[in-house]
């Protein structure tokens, strides 16, 4: 029974619907005796009703349909306090709260600074009481470097703190999963389970979509702290002809302006910032042994 109480409770975590599911099939096996697809397929999806065989709960009845395994156990599950509270603790990790929503916001609004020089100047006027004094005492391209470690530290720290790296693992492990049963599927030349599979593939498109907007949390948070900075350094590089210099020696290159198209028509100043971006965050990451990819 604890065994059982375990695979309703795993599935509660992964879908709150597949407990709706497990009831459905459950009322018809015990009127019946046993369950077949035919009888549930107006309840619930062929994904639903795959998964509920994949974790052993429905079982094979010699050939006339599946029959439910340990019943009690799963009755006893459903009604545990612990299981219903898995499944809306689970509805709630995946929604964006408002702080969220109102970054993205933010985020957007500050976007209009690299075209509306009136914001650019605001931001970038409002942070140079932060950096002006940084920029006065070292070399435009120490501060860009210095302001490239600081916006790694942050989005390494962000990154592991808002995403939920055993949710993205989880919806990785569905998909593969789902690709390998399509495989053998295509192997076996099984046409029927092709169909079902290919329907639990349209289905799945609501786990990716859970995945991007688990990916994309942090990311709105980056682009609020990190726009203002690129910001600032936008508004000196055109603004300003004194206080640093205009040039910089870059290899392969050699001495570039900062305005200068060095990449098509990426700036020699950004491309700067992410090389220096991209070094300083995987140092970060290896030094504080962080994980912002799910295994």
């Amino acid at each position: 029974m604890a065994r059982t109480a375990e695979k309703v409770e795993s599935l509660a975590r992964e879908d709150g619907e597949l407990l709706d599911a497990l009831d459905v099939v459950l009322d018809v096996a015990e009127s019946e005796g046993t369950v077949e697809w035919a009888d549930v397929s107006d309840e619930m999806t062929s994904g639903q009703w795959g998964r509920l065989i994949e974790t052993g709960l429905l079982i094979d009845a010699d050939g006339n349909g599946f029959a439910v395994d340990d019943p009690d156990g799963i009755r006893d599950a459903l009604a545990d306090d612990e299981v219903e509270g898995a499944a809306s603790v689970d509805d709630e990790e995946s929604s964006w709260s408002q702080y969220d929503k109102l970054a993205a916001v933010g985020a957007l609004g500050m976007m209009a600074g690299y075209s509306l020089p009136s914001v650019r100047n605001t931001i970038g006027g409002g942070l140079d009481l932060l950096f002006g004094p940084l920029e006065a005492i070292l070399p435009f391209y120490v501060v860009v470097m210095v302001l490239a470690m600081l916006t790694g530290l942050y989005s390494t720290l962000l990154q592991a703190n808002l995403m939920d790296m055993d949710k993205m693992g989880e919806y990785q492990a569905q998909m593969k999963e789902i690709q390998e049963k399509r495989k053998d599927a295509k192997e076996r030349g099984d046409e029927e389970a092709l169909d079902r599979i290919q329907q639990e593939q349209m289905e799945a498109m609501g786990d990716q979509m859970g995945m991007f907007k688990e990916q994309f949390r942090p990311m709105v948070w980056i682009m609020l702290l990190t726009i203002p900075v690129f910001l600032w350094m936008y508004w000196m590089i055109l603004g300003d002809q004194t206080l640093h210099p205009q040039t910089i020696t870059m290899p392969l290159l050699g001495s570039v302006s900062w305005q200068e198209g060095v990449l098509g028509p990426l700036q020699a100043w950004i491309l700067w910032y992410f090389l220096c971006s991209m070094g300083f965050t995987q140092i970060i990451r290896k030094s504080l042994n962080i994980q912002t990819t799910p295994t």
